[in-house]
């Protein structure tokens, strides 16, 4: 396929953030530009207001006469999270179209460009967003193609006047393969997506091809004691190739000092909260030097770096009562997530709201989501999310629930855990999970607002 003659592009599964990225991007070149999902979200409705068509049934006579016939210039995408009996989905196969993965034609998009690629369980798209910011900041420029909306640039997708193309490289479903790097960064190799690999070592096996897929000269860079084998290593606990020093949080804001073979950047102060964040930093900060970004410029786009949504987002701050919202739904992120939290407000009770996502992660990490929820001072569990999945016996969010030691604890739904919380009006909530539980981040507000 050649991209250069797509004038069509159709997005099955288009409200997911990796496909309205390639949403966009077709968009931006002068391409008719369609797709269906499920349900509105707010991520439809800019697409919709940036001038994309898109429908939300499930029917083939919705779809636009444009995308009747297979030819050259009409491009189809779909993600593997559709179910594989969507009508629409089917249509297109039975009409002969053939049908791409998100994956391939990030791959294809990126084949002729230099590519950063950025992998890991947790902490990719942080660090691709990063990586991105420091780039475009320091006038280095770059396209970007990340796993979030970025604060700073508000939209999922950059578009730059070079060759230099930042993605954030998805383990999920094996998708990273379709990548070939000139620089890759993993991140974690942590336990997950079980459902799709079976085992950790069946996705170490994968994490370890994608590293071998670097061009020819390319670089990888990864943090310290993950089973890959050459490369540069980062850390900011013990020793590494790159390493954070001298960290330290004043006035609320987390500072530190980066160091390798080469360089030495003092009293850096990142835009963004946590620990994790700073390790995150200091892969970015390696790749940014290997693109001859000066010290300077580096130190001065890490603290306007505003972060990306979702990701230990700040809702509410103020005297009285902080409001954080992030995504983690492995107990490692939530690890980070919670760690943060008490690191910057240790004298604050901490409530959390979280939502489990999928039946097979909350099996497979129940002993690990118990132990790292007990950090918490109070915790309002609310059902899984179960995305693409079906329920599993004796799987549920009561099983996590009997496994802690806190006693301050309940299960709950999303308007009754709005009530409690209008009700003990919290001084530090924290919402985590990849769910649905976003739905909850206004009307939470609204009630830290009302209170003042």
């Amino acid at each position: 396929m050649e991209l250069s003659n797509i004038k069509r592009v159709y997005l099955v599964g288009i409200g997911g953030i990796g496909m309205s990225g390639l949403a966009r991007y077709f968009h931006q070149l002068g391409c008719v530009v369609c797709g269906y999902d499920k349900t509105p979200t707010d991520l439809t409705d800019s697409l919709r207001n940036e001038g994309i068509c898109i429908i939300f049934e499930d029917k083939p006579a919705e779809i636009q006469m444009s995308f009747q016939q297979p030819d050259d210039s009409t491009l189809i995408i779909y993600t593997p999270a559709i179910p594989k009996d969507s009508a629409i989905l089917n249509y297109f196969t039975n009409k002969g179209f053939t049908l791409y993965k998100r994956s391939q034609v990030l791959g294809l998009i990126s084949a002729n460009r230099f590519t950063i690629a950025v992998a890991g369980t947790h902490g990719k798209t942080t660090t691709s967003s990063m990586i991105a910011h420091i780039l475009k900041d320091s006038g280095t420029d770059c396209s970007a193609f990340l796993g979030g909306i970025s604060s700073n640039y508000q939209s999922n997708v950059l578009f730059g006047k070079n060759d230099i193309v930042v993605v954030e490289a998805d383990e999920y479903d094996r998708s990273f393969l379709t990548l070939h790097p000139d620089v890759a960064v993993v991140t974690s190799m942590d336990a997950d997506h079980l459902d799709i690999y079976g085992d950790h070592s069946h996705l170490t096996e994968s994490f370890t091809l994608f590293a071998s897929q670097i061009k020819q000269g390319g670089q990888l860079i990864h943090k310290q004691g993950l089973p890959l084998a050459n490369g540069t290593t980062y850390t900011i606990n013990g020793e590494a190739d790159a390493v954070a020093e001298n960290i330290r949080v004043e006035n609320g804001n987390f500072y530190f000092d980066f160091k390798n073979n080469a360089v030495t950047i003092s009293n850096i102060c990142l835009g963004i909260a946590g620990l994790h964040n700073i390790e995150n930093a200091v892969a970015s900060i390696e790749v940014a030097l290997r693109l001859d970004v000066s010290a300077e410029a580096i130190k001065s786009a890490l603290e306007s770096f505003r972060g990306v949504k979702r990701r230990f987002e700040y809702i509410v701050k103020s005297d009285k009562h902080i409001f954080i919202d992030d995504y983690a739904h492995h107990p490692e992120e939530l690890r980070a997530a919670i760690s943060s939290v008490k690191t910057l407000y240790p004298d604050k009770k901490l409530t959390t709201i979280f939502q489990p996502h999928l039946y097979t992660r909350t099996r497979d990490f129940a002993d690990g989501f118990a132990e790292v929820l007990d950090m918490s001072d109070e915790l309002l569990m609310l059902d899984i999310y179960p995305a693409r999945e079906l329920p599993i016996e004796g799987v549920n969010s009561e099983l996590i629930l009997s496994k802690m030691k806190m006693w301050n604890k309940r299960k709950c739904g999303k308007q009754e855990a709005i009530q409690i919380i209008e009700n003990e009006k919290p001084e530090l909530l924290l919402t985590v999970g990849a769910g649905d539980i976003d739905q909850l981040v206004q009307p939470l507000k609204k009630v830290f607002e009302n209170v003042g």
